[in-house]
Protein backbone atom coordinates (compact mmCIF):
# COMPACT_ATOMS: atom_id res chain seq x y z
CA UNK A 1 0.00 0.00 0.00
CA UNK A 2 1.58 3.51 -0.97
CA UNK A 3 1.68 6.01 2.07
CA UNK A 4 1.58 9.59 1.23
CA UNK A 5 2.38 12.90 2.98
CA UNK A 6 0.57 12.86 6.56
CA UNK A 7 -0.97 16.47 5.59
CA UNK A 8 -4.67 17.11 6.74
CA UNK A 9 -7.49 17.89 4.36
CA UNK A 10 -7.04 21.23 3.61
CA UNK A 11 -3.28 21.15 3.15
CA UNK A 12 -3.89 18.52 0.45
CA UNK A 13 -7.02 20.15 -1.54
CA UNK A 14 -5.16 23.64 -1.38
CA UNK A 15 -1.74 21.73 -2.91
CA UNK A 16 -3.90 20.25 -5.53
CA UNK A 17 -5.63 23.20 -6.36
CA UNK A 18 -2.52 25.23 -6.46
CA UNK A 19 -1.71 27.47 -9.18
CA UNK A 20 -5.12 26.78 -10.93
CA UNK A 21 -6.28 30.69 -10.28
CA UNK A 22 -10.29 30.90 -9.09
CA UNK A 23 -11.66 27.92 -8.10
CA UNK A 24 -15.17 29.30 -6.74
CA UNK A 25 -16.26 28.52 -10.82
CA UNK A 26 -14.67 24.75 -10.82
CA UNK A 27 -16.99 22.21 -12.48
CA UNK A 28 -17.32 19.13 -10.70
CA UNK A 29 -15.48 17.75 -13.68
CA UNK A 30 -12.46 20.29 -13.12
CA UNK A 31 -12.26 19.22 -9.53
CA UNK A 32 -12.27 16.06 -10.00
CA UNK A 33 -9.48 16.09 -12.79
CA UNK A 34 -7.23 18.17 -10.37
CA UNK A 35 -7.41 15.82 -7.50
CA UNK A 36 -6.58 12.75 -9.87
CA UNK A 37 -4.24 15.17 -11.36
CA UNK A 38 -2.45 15.56 -7.74
CA UNK A 39 -3.01 12.31 -6.47
CA UNK A 40 -0.72 10.63 -9.85
CA UNK A 41 1.49 13.45 -8.69
CA UNK A 42 1.58 11.92 -5.33
CA UNK A 43 2.12 8.48 -6.78
CA UNK A 44 4.87 8.87 -8.82
CA UNK A 45 6.58 11.56 -6.60
CA UNK A 46 10.13 9.43 -4.85
CA UNK A 47 11.70 11.41 -1.77
CA UNK A 48 15.05 11.54 -1.83
CA UNK A 49 16.42 11.54 1.73
CA UNK A 50 19.79 12.07 2.07
CA UNK A 51 22.63 11.23 4.79
CA UNK A 52 24.08 13.85 6.53
CA UNK A 53 27.30 13.19 4.79
CA UNK A 54 25.84 13.92 1.87
CA UNK A 55 24.75 17.01 2.78
CA UNK A 56 27.92 18.38 4.28
CA UNK A 57 29.33 17.36 0.97
CA UNK A 58 26.71 19.50 -1.08
CA UNK A 59 27.25 22.15 0.83
CA UNK A 60 31.13 22.34 1.05
CA UNK A 61 31.50 21.64 -2.45
CA UNK A 62 28.90 24.58 -2.84
CA UNK A 63 31.33 26.89 -0.37
CA UNK A 64 34.31 26.09 -3.03
CA UNK A 65 32.56 26.65 -6.74
CA UNK A 66 35.38 28.55 -7.84
CA UNK A 67 37.40 25.15 -7.80
CA UNK A 68 35.01 22.92 -7.75
CA UNK A 69 34.72 24.64 -11.76
CA UNK A 70 38.41 24.47 -12.04
CA UNK A 71 38.77 21.01 -11.52
CA UNK A 72 36.08 20.22 -14.11
CA UNK A 73 37.96 22.70 -17.02
CA UNK A 74 41.15 20.40 -16.13
CA UNK A 75 39.57 16.97 -16.99
CA UNK A 76 39.29 18.58 -20.19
Amino acid sequence: MKTYPDYNLGKHLSTALDGYGDIWGLTDKEFVFLLGKYKTRMELDIPHIADNDELDQIVREGMDLDNLFKEEEDDY
